[in-house]
């Protein structure tokens, strides 16, 4: 099914499968209305499509037409059988998506997903209006990097329970108020044989090594970066330890022309952490001319 062939009524989105690369079906959610400016949003890693459900109606409701998309590896999205879930990988499924969506869109993408938009912006400038990246530059934090992956990796026998698992991210974000419910959680992970719960990511992204360096990867994303000519948007996390003020201007050297919100009340997870001042700097980039 390609986009323009999904029903929509505005506030409940409808599901989609669609055509990634090397064969793969990734999952959608669609809001808004059929003739809508389109944005595409890219989750961050060990997320899902479910993480931009609170934004996503809330640009529904301004009038545009919302693709949130499965990762390959998270949700209900395939997994790679080789394990491929590197930038470029991931950045060759949007611009297929792109394809899909056939008109002119805006992409929108937290961490792993805001890297990845900005390969495919820079691959596919005729089919990107403009691009918005939540808390992520080229050159992030080693320290706030490694603290996402230990998170990634600190339950690989998964959780005896939701509340458990609960428990863990509490943890893991100590600035935000831990939620009444754990219902929520049932989106992200998945209730195995053995009774217990686990991530609803595939376990090769954190087990296969990378094939290049952090810095050679940082110069791969900046020489991408130096290309894109459309706007370009930074939504920064005030509590964030993945990028700081000097990557942000490092990234600025690339990309001179980039507009830079700052979010008081949000770290790395900005979206959920301050969730009506994201919404509103995002409708309001994404609703211009």
């Amino acid at each position: 099914m390609t986009v323009g062939e999904a029903p929509s009524n505005g506030r409940s989105p409808r599901t989609v499968s669609l055509s990634g690369a090397d064969g793969l079906k990734l999952a959608a959610d669609i809001w808004g209305p059929d003739t809508g400016p389109s944005v595409l949003m890219l989750h961050g890693g060990g997320q899902t499509r479910h993480s931009w459900k609170a934004t996503s109606r809330v640009l529904a409701d301004a009038g545009l037409r919302v693709v949130a998309l499965d990762l390959r590896g998270h949700g209900d999205s395939d997994w790679s059988p080789d394990g491929g879930y590197g930038f470029e990988k991931n950045s060759e499924d949007v611009l297929e998506v792109l394809d899909q969506i056939d008109t002119p869109t805006t992409i929108i993408g937290a961490s792993l997903g805001g890297l990845t938009g900005l390969l495919a912006t820079a691959a596919a400038p005729d089919r990107v209006r403009r691009l918005a990246m939540v808390d992520v530059v080229p050159r992030f934090e080693a320290a706030g990097s490694a603290r996402i992956r230990d998170f990634m990796r600190g339950a690989p026998r998964g959780f005896a329970s939701l509340d458990e698992a609960a428990d863990a991210i509490a943890a893991y974000l100590p600035h935000r108020e831990k939620p009444r419910s754990t219902d929520g959680l049932r989106r992200n992970l998945r209730l195995r044989d053995d009774g217990r719960w686990y991530w609803h990511w595939d376990p090769q992204m954190m087990e296969k090594p990378p094939t290049t360096t952090p810095g050679e990867r940082s110069a791969q994303l900046e020489a991408a970066a130096r290309t894109i000519t459309v706007p370009v948007l930074l939504l920064q996390g005030k509590l964030s330890d993945v990028i700081s003020d000097h990557g942000v201007e490092e990234f600025r050297g690339h990309v001179p022309h980039l507009e830079v919100v700052t979010l008081n009340g949000a770290a790395h997870t900005a979206a959920g952490d301050d969730n009506d001042a994201f919404s509103a700097a995002v409708v309001e980039f994404c609703s211009r001319p």
